[in-house]
């Protein structure tokens, strides 16, 4: 097929730009590979540390806080085993044991919406490198294609072979830096979940207690 003589600039444009995109594809790709690898290594210092702690002594830390006043209350709460960000919260909560229940309530859903925040900036790092991955991985395997086959047909075996090298080896880094970030997002989200499970069922847990003080504290005073 015969190209127009007018947009014989728009191609050479159009290719100008594509193949000045390369170098910065490859970069970007070897970037997302090295906070790939990061990020597994993270993941593996999470399940020794905060994954191994938090089971050791929360399941039973509900029923406790039930038969315990406030204060005894925050004793258990610094002596568990609980993620520090988790006793911080319930801290902040057990300081604020003095206002009002609905107040309470509103406090507690903030303290959980910061965490469920916290927790999705987390994963939404790797969520983020696993979409990009496969198509920066496509873009810098197309790139190469082009000046590959005009070598092709030109009969330069060598410029064909290193384009099909580089498409190639974009590829693999793509799919690679996409599926390890996929299965670091999805091992977190399911831990995440169950942390954000048991600090709700432990703020409950505190909501009621406190409740139960301010009715028993109602009581003096109408007797009194």
């Amino acid at each position: 097929m015969i190209i127009p003589v007018a947009l014989i600039p728009l191609k050479s444009a159009m290719h100008a730009v594509s193949y000045a995109l390369l170098a910065p594809a490859i970069v970007i790709l070897l970037l997302l590979i090295l906070f790939a690898v990061f990020q597994l290594g993270g993941l593996l210092v999470e399940t020794v540390t905060e994954r191994r702690q938090i089971k050791a002594k929360v399941p039973q830390l509900p029923d406790i806080l039930q038969e315990r006043d406030t204060e005894a209350i925050e004793e258990e709460i610094v002596k568990s085993s609980l993620l520090r960000r988790h006793q911080a919260a319930l801290l902040e909560l057990s300081r604020h044991s003095y206002l009002p229940a609905a107040s309470l309530q509103v406090l507690a859903r903030r303290l959980l919406a910061d965490e469920e925040l916290r927790y999705a900036g987390i994963t939404g790092k790797t969520d983020l490198v696993a979409r990009l991955g496969p198509m920066l991985g496509l873009m810098a395997t197309l790139i190469p294609l082009g000046p590959g086959l005009i070598a092709l047909g030109e009969g330069d075996t060598k410029t064909l072979a290193e384009s099909l090298l580089i498409a190639f080896d974009a590829t693999v880094l793509g799919l690679a830096a996409a599926g390890v970030s996929y299965f670091i997002s999805r091992v977190r989200k399911r831990w995440y979940e169950s942390y954000l499970s048991l600090l709700e069922a432990l703020m409950e847990g505190l909501l009621e207690v406190f409740a139960r003080e301010g009715g028993i504290e109602e009581e003096r005073v109408q007797n009194a």
